[in-house]
């Protein structure tokens, strides 16, 4: 029943989003070494799930070879372009505040329902994620 009222909520979101948006998802493998460090230090600790332990660091290793075991970040584009040919006499700022600002709530207060936790970024932060878009080649690298 959850499953299903997440995806009523995410459908609910599609239906009042009347204006262009783009998601953009970003992948991360994580970094599990200091959650095997945890695991190996509970392992010595408590020698009689030593099994139990080594089974679960033996499984996590596992996906994170098989490049199972990443986080998600999503992050949606508000298309602002038309209203600025519609309304080429109104200043940049009047449209922000008004329009953009009811399109965030509108956003913010569909996707909560789905369980999702919502932010605004701030502009060194995007900068640093579309930077990460046009040169994860160079990431993957390091």
């Amino acid at each position: 029943m959850e499953k299903k009222s997440i995806l009523n909520s995410y459908k609910s979101f599609l239906k009042t989003c009347n204006f262009n948006i783009q998601i953009l998802i970003q992948s991360n493998k994580e970094d599990l070494k200091k959650h095997f460090f945890i695991l190996e230090q509970e392992k010595k600790i408590n020698k009689n799930k030593d099994n139990l332990y080594q089974a679960h660091i033996n499984y996590l290793k596992k996906i994170n070879s098989e490049n199972s075991s990443s986080s998600k970040n999503f992050y949606i584009i508000i298309d602002q372009i038309n209203n600025l040919k519609e309304n080429p006499d109104n200043e940049i700022e009047k449209i922000i505040t008004e329009n953009l600002n009811e399109k965030y709530f509108k956003i913010k207060e569909s996707l909560s329902k789905c369980g999702n936790f919502i932010y605004e970024i701030d502009k060194k932060e995007t900068l640093d994620i579309l930077y990460s878009f046009f040169n994860y080649r160079k990431q993957e690298k390091m």
